[in-house]
């Protein structure tokens, strides 16, 4: 008998508790009620209801959870709207929470009955809480890619595009994603790469890279995205691409010729360089590159002819200057090796002589670079060697000097 009281006292007592948790989801819809919500108590109240058995999987719990962080944004967006300073940080993980306690109402209220009936009692009013919502998620996201929360800016720029893919929405009559839209994307992709999730920007540089915003940068990020994770066959993919839709720019002109140089395809890069020089005769870049490769095939002529170009059209260039200077020097370095091994005195004066004006054509080039820089270490050392070659002894401990104070920077 005693064991029997005791059962039904333990049935009534649970069903209390049930009754409780009901009620309390109500108190926390009736918490956030007009213009003096209490968030704080709002959110205590449902924290029970979301982890009861009774409440835990009931579409009002979760929907009431996500409409409390939807009040709590609302509040600090209405401050912004009246000229005053919202707490952004409240504001912005208001916003974050508000839908994954949404896509678990959604999912219990797509549930069917115990007639085997869906009667969704809050799927409407979601879908329009977060279609109002939406252009603020690209705010969120601004505001935490400039505190460089990258993972957070990612979620929130990404979560502004990916509505046209949500459920939710499959009905809604989207216009094609216009400049704004596709900026938006670019974003995602920018605070990817910086998280790194090297694959998730790949995903979004790949599918906006056609999009007419940032173009040339899209492809140029998506060509780092696979470098970074060593994908050989995606970078060269992008590179062409890119070279195919942009092919005035220096970045995957240059890429395609070191790809061209070290698979041993010089002949290939003179042709890449051909052709951009048509499209571009004034870039002095190529003709300096143009240059380089002709002077690692040993044709110094070529070599020449194509860094005389590019210093024409940028003059003060120090890597120009110390390209050509750099072809002058080794030009001489070598042709004393020669003479080195003359043993006819009369012979090897000619043929030193030779390398010795190989250097004093070299050395007017170092002189310029110097005059620009005199902190570059490279063109100082180079200088410094001429003239000690040259026996322009006054000249060289100058030079010397100099190096010997980069030195010690």
């Amino acid at each position: 008998m005693k064991q029997t009281v005791f059962i039904t006292v333990f049935v009534l007592f649970a069903a209390s508790i049930a009754f409780g948790q009901k009620k309390a989801v109500k108190v926390a819809a009736n918490e956030i009620k007009g213009a003096s919500s209490n968030i704080a108590e709002a959110r205590a109240i449902i924290k029970d209801a979301l982890t009861n058995p009774e409440t835990a999987e009931t579409a009002e719990a979760w929907f009431v959870a996500g409409s409390i962080e939807n009040k709590q944004f609302d509040m600090e967006r209405t401050k912004e709207l009246l000229g005053k300073q919202p707490d952004e940080a409240v504001m912005y993980a208001a916003l974050d929470a508000i839908l994954p306690c949404f896509e678990k109402a959604l999912e219990y209220d797509a549930r069917p009955d115990a007639k085997g009936k869906v009667k969704p009692k809050y799927t409407k009013s979601i879908r329009a809480i977060m279609l109002a919502n939406r252009p603020f998620y690209s705010n969120a996201g601004i505001y935490y890619y400039n505190n460089k929360n990258y993972e957070k800016a990612y979620g929130n720029f990404k979560l502004y595009g990916d509505y046209r893919k949500m459920d939710l929405f499959k009905d809604e009559k989207w216009t094609t994603p216009d400049s704004v839209e596709n900026q938006i994307r670019y974003y995602a992709g920018l605070s990817a790469a910086f998280i790194p999730n090297h694959q998730a920007a790949i995903e979004i540089f790949e599918e906006i890279k056609d999009g007419g915003v940032n173009e040339v940068d899209i492809y140029r990020a998506l060509a780092g995205e696979y470098m970074q994770l060593e994908d050989s066959a995606g970078f060269e993919k992008t590179i062409n691409e890119g070279f195919k839709k942009f092919p005035t720019e220096d970045y995957f002109l240059l890429n395609l010729i070191n790809q061209s140089i070290s698979k041993g395809k010089s002949g290939e890069a003179i042709a890449y360089l051909d052709a951009a020089i048509a499209k571009d005769p004034e870039n002095a870049q190529l003709y300096d590159v143009l240059g380089q490769i002709y002077e690692g095939e040993k044709n110094n002529d070529e070599a020449i002819k194509y860094m005389k170009k590019a210093i024409e059209l940028k003059p003060d260039s120090v890597d120009f200057l110390s390209h050509l200077g750099r072809v002058y020097f080794n030009m001489g370095f070598e042709k004393r090796n020669e003479a080195d091994q003359i043993k006819e005195p009369a012979r090897y004066k000619i043929e030193n002589q030779k390398a010795m004006d190989y250097f004093k054509e070299a050395m007017p080039y170092f002189e310029r670079a110097v005059a620009i820089d005199s902190a570059n270490k490279g063109v100082v050392l180079a200088l410094s060697q001429i003239y000690y070659t040259l026996g322009m002894g006054k000249e060289y401990e100058k030079m010397d000097a100099l190096y010997n104070s980069l030195q010690d920077e």
